[in-house]
C-alpha cells in the first residue's frame, strides 16, 4: 500500500446516521481520490489497531486521530514504533515538536506574533487570580499543554477567577498548562483558519462560537463558514509554518485578527482537521506534497 491515512477507532466503520462520522469520511475520501488520481493506492486504519502492520504502507498520514489526547502515552509509544516501520506525515520530530504548545515559545522567538501565553508547570503553586494579576488579564483562558478539542478549557473573569481556582488547581497539579488573555474578537469575528500545503495557502474558513460560549469547535456547538483571507493573512500563516523546525506537508494555522493584527492561536501539524469540503482541489494539493515525499 502506497499510503495509509490514520484515524480512531471509533472513526473506522461508516455511519451514515452520524454527521460527524460522515463528515470524517467524506473528507478522507476526498484525498484519496486525489491520491488516486497521481497514481497512489490508500487505506485507512486505526493507530490503535495492533493487527495492522505498518511496514506495509510506505507511508502513513495522520488525518483523524482525535482520540490521541485522551490516550497520549499509547499513541506516543505508537508514533515511535510506526516511526521505524515506515514514513510518518508529518515527520515525527515535527509531531514531537508541535504535540506540546510549548512551541509556541519557539515561534514567538522567531518573530511569529502569538497571542500572549504564560507557560504554567505542573505542581506550580500559584493561583489563578495571582497569575492573572501578573500579566495584568482581567479574562483569561487556561488550557492544557497537550490537548485537543477544548478538552479542559476555561474562560474566566473577574469573580470568576476566583470561583475556578479549584479547577484551573486541579489541571496544574496533573500537568503542565497555558494561561492567555481572553481575547473578544472570538465572540464577534470567530477564530480563522488558513491551510496550508507544503508551504502555500490553499483555502481558509471561519469558525463562530455558539451564543454563550467561546469554545469554535463543532463538538461544542460552533459552526464554520468560508473565508476569504486578506494578504496579511496569508502572508502571516504562511510566515508561521515556514517557521517550523521543517516544512510540514500540511498545516492549519488558527488565529484572532485583532486590532494590532493576526495573533497565533495555535499551529496544527499533527491532525488538523483541514477542511477540504470547503475547498477540494487542496486534496490535490496535499495528494501532491505526499507525493513528493514517497519520491524523494
Amino acid at each position: 500500500m502506497d499510503v495509509t491515512l490514520v484515524t480512531a477507532g471509533p472513526y473506522l466503520a461508516a455511519q451514515p446516521d452520524d454527521w460527524y462520522v460522515s463528515q470524517i469520511h467524506h473528507e478522507e475520501r476526498l484525498l484519496a481520490t486525489a491520491l488516486a488520481a497521481l497514481g497512489l493506492q490508500s487505506q485507512r486504519a486505526d493507530w490503535a489497531d495492533g493487527q495492522v502492520d505498518w511496514r506495509k504502507t510506505r507511508c502513513a498520514v495522520l488525518r483523524s486521530t482525535w482520540d490521541y489526547f485522551h490516550r497520549y502515552d499509547a499513541f506516543s509509544a505508537w508514533l515511535a514504533g510506526a516511526d521505524v516501520q515506515t514514513m510518518l506525515l508529518n515527520p515525527l520530530p515535527l509531531l514531537r515538536w508541535n504535540i506540546d504548545k510549548h512551541y509556541l515559545a519557539d515561534l514567538a522567538q522567531a518573530g511569529v506574533a502569538i497571542v500572549p501565553t504564560r507557560f504554567v508547570a505542573r505542581g506550580d503553586s500559584a493561583s489563578l487570580v495571582q497569575l492573572a494579576a501578573e500579566q495584568g488579564w482581567d479574562a483569561v483562558v487556561f488550557k492544557p499543554a497537550v490537548s485537543g478539542s477544548a478538552r479542559l478549557t476555561y474562560r474566566a473573569t473577574g469573580s470568576e477567577l476566583l470561583a475556578l481556582q479549584s479547577v484551573f488547581a486541579a489541571c496544574v497539579a496533573g500537568e503542565d498548562m497555558l494561561l492567555q488573555p481572553f481575547q473578544p474578537e472570538i465572540l464577534a469575528l470567530g477564530e480563522v483558519s488558513l491551510m496550508v500545503m507544503d508551504g502555500r495557502y490553499t483555502h481558509a474558513i471561519r469558525k463562530m462560537p455558539k451564543a454563550g460560549d467561546f469554545r469554535v469547535q463543532d463538538d461544542h456547538g460552533g459552526t464554520v463558514q468560508p473565508y476569504v483571507p486578506s494578504r496579511a493573512e496569508v502572508a502571516f500563516a504562511e510566515a508561521a509554518v515556514a517557521a517550523c523546525p521543517s516544512l510540514p506537508a500540511y498545516a492549519r494555522v488558527d488565529f484572532v485578527v485583532t486590532p494590532e493584527g493576526c495573533r497565533l492561536m495555535e499551529l496544527e501539524l499533527i491532525e488538523p482537521e483541514l477542511f477540504l469540503r470547503f475547498h477540494p482541489p487542496a486534496a490535490d494539493a496535499l495528494a501532491a506534497a505526499i507525493a513528493r515525499r514517497l519520491d524523494t
